[in-house]
């Protein structure tokens, strides 16, 4: 079994609460010590002197990296795992955008063990249950209306763990109620609910909202909708796409004073785009341009975002600026918050027990990411 000691660094063992000077041994895959001056024991070691040591980052809406498209070819799912550990994530939903049948089936029979880099619990399905008029660049062709059959099958264990849909469709409240008695994530997106949609989704068992202010009408001050609904309610994790181009950083900034450590998801939504350059790319069967500034959007629609092009480490990065917070006070978007969701109470942690995953992080930078006490990504120097 893989042992480690990080040695040296400012260790935020609990996202939320500043970092102390401290050293971190890996055991097995779990975090078995956490404090200052650990004695080396025989195990690897890694230097995080005058470093930031956090959690590794749980990221649950990634459609692909490094100009590979998880729908388009899920068997990329190893490469896009390797990716993603270089941004420092370590736990990750690769995401279904609208698609065919086939293409699903064909998704959840790619094995999701023995990944490179981050490790993948299972999908996240977004789509095909979604309002035609906030479909976004979901493909219109894949959209389908909420039926018990068309989610036949789908749980966590036949590996859809996470599943977003529109709530105010009909047949859609019954969706909910069965895919959340069997422990899959519903969260409300592409979508024109009223306020009391999204209450009587919540009643259903919906727990998210997906990229909040994307793809859903604004907040008016006489109808709420479904923003008014997850700012001014007190149960729906809202989903934010902190890449500086989904949603402004005044918004950003006034959602976390609403929402607080505790209900703001940091996600990237990040497409084939991330490490791409700009030029040509496709996100499922649609034709996307990834830009200079590494915005994604549709080629025959260049309004239309279409992901992004930003990584979750740059994302948190991004919600420390905008919310002038120091960044392990933010952290928690990208950490407990998501393992809350997915119900992991040892990912997102540096404590005695908890997963063996990592990040250090010099400057802005990462430098060394470690998933169950391995690491699989490292800064190249020059």
């Amino acid at each position: 079994m893989t042992a480690l000691l990080v040695r040296g660094g400012d260790v935020v063992a609990v996202p939320g609460r500043p970092p102390q000077r401290a050293d971190v041994r890996i055991r097995a895959g779990r975090v078995a010590e956490v404090g200052p001056g650990l004695r080396p024991d025989g195990e690897s070691e890694v230097d995080a002197a005058g470093a930031l040591v956090t959690p590794g980052l749980v990221d649950l809406q990634v459609n692909g990296a490094g100009g590979m498209d998880l729908t388009a070819d899920p068997t990329a799912l190893p490469a896009v795992s390797g990716a993603l550990a270089r941004h420092g994530v370590t736990t990750f939903l690769p995401t279904l955008v609208t698609c065919d049948a086939e293409a699903r089936t064909t998704a959840l029979a790619v094995a999701r063990t023995g990944l490179p880099g981050a490790r993948a619990p299972g999908w996240h399905v977004e789509g095909p249950m979604l309002h035609p008029d906030s479909r976004g660049a979901h493909d219109p062709r894949w959209l389908r209306p909420p039926s018990p059959g068309l989610v036949a099958g789908w749980s966590p264990d036949s590996g859809v763990v996470m599943v977003t849909l529109a709530p105010e469709l009909p047949g859609a409240l019954k969706v909910i109620r069965l895919l959340a008695d069997r422990g899959v994530v519903v969260s409300v997106g592409h979508t024109r609910a009223s306020a009391a949609d999204v209450a009587d989704a919540i009643a259903a068992g919906a727990r998210a909202a997906t990229h909040l202010f994307n793809a859903m009408p604004p907040l008016h001050h006489r109808d709420p909708g479904p923003v008014g609904a997850v700012l001014g309610g007190d149960r729906l994790v809202a989903g934010v796409v902190v890449d500086g181009h989904h949603v402004h950083d005044l918004v950003v900034a006034a959602t976390w004073r609403a929402l607080g450590p505790g209900r703001l998801l940091a996600v990237s939504d990040t497409t084939a785009a991330l490490d791409l350059a700009p030029g040509p790319a496709t996100l499922g069967t649609r034709l996307v341009v990834v830009g200079a500034d590494r915005s994604v959007r549709l080629r025959d629609d260049p309004e239309v975002l279409a992901g992004s092009g930003a990584g979750l480490d740059e994302c948190l990065w991004r919600l420390a600026d905008a919310t002038a917070r120091p960044v392990w006070e933010v952290l928690p978007a990208a950490t407990t918050v998501p393992a809350g969701l997915l119900g992991d109470a040892g990912l997102g942690v540096l404590t005695p027990g908890g997963c063996g995953d990592l990040v250090v992080w010099r400057e802005r930078r990462v430098a060394v990411t470690v998933v169950a006490g391995g690491v699989v990504a490292r800064e190249e120097t020059p």
